[in-house]
């Protein structure tokens, strides 16, 4: 089970910006949350999410603002489960606790603990997010109108550019590389997951 810890950055010179981080986990996590968001202190919350593929978009959600440190827990979770994330206990929750810490102290604001692969997964983690953190709003822009579904030639017309611009907003944003990377992260967070043991 994955735990994600989030701690707001700079909260005490900048607006509340849990209320609108609980909405869009829940709508990211989806049939994947296995206890829904809720603030558990000042401006931080928490959420418990089954599935790999679902830890890691919300990851990269929460990096992209660069206005939270993410602690991403790999563990067990105690049954029965409680009516809300704040009863809830288990190593995952202890590990995701330590993981928000190590993250308040990293430069990409992410952090995995827990998991016999959790390690490997955290340093590809950071690795992807450092990439992500030199996108440019140009490279943005490609990249959120190819994630509807859309061509490069699509692109091109909605911005008003050539293809051939697109082709190099997409190259110096290393779209391509993102897209290989992340189903083989999801697969060695699963693996993490897999081998995390029973709740504590």
């Amino acid at each position: 089970m994955f735990v994600v810890t989030a701690d707001q950055r700079g909260s005490r010179t900048s607006e509340d910006l849990v209320p609108a981080a609980l909405g869009a986990v829940q709508r990211i996590a989806g049939p994947h949350l296995v206890l829904a968001p809720e603030r558990t202190a000042g401006d931080e919350f928490q959420a418990a999410v089954s599935g790999a593929a679902a830890i890691l978009d919300i990851v990269l959600h929460l990096t992209r603002l660069e206005t939270w440190s993410v602690g991403v827990g790999i563990g067990g979770i105690e049954e029965p489960l409680p009516a809300n994330v704040r009863a809830a206990r288990g190593s995952a929750f202890l590990n995701a606790r330590d993981a928000v810490e190590h993250a308040k102290r990293a430069s990409t604001r992410v952090a995995v603990v827990g998991g016999a692969d959790g390690g490997d997964a955290e340093a590809l983690v950071r690795l992807l997010v450092e990439l992500r953190d030199r996108r440019t709003v140009e490279g943005w822009e490609v990249r959120d109108i190819l994630a509807e579904g859309l061509s490069q030639r699509d692109a091109a017309a909605r911005l008003g550019i050539t293809e051939g611009a697109v082709s190099l907003r997409v190259r110096n944003a290393a779209l391509r590389v993102e897209e290989a990377a992340i189903p083989a992260l999801e697969r060695l967070l699963a693996r993490a997951d897999s081998g995390s043991g029973p709740a504590r």
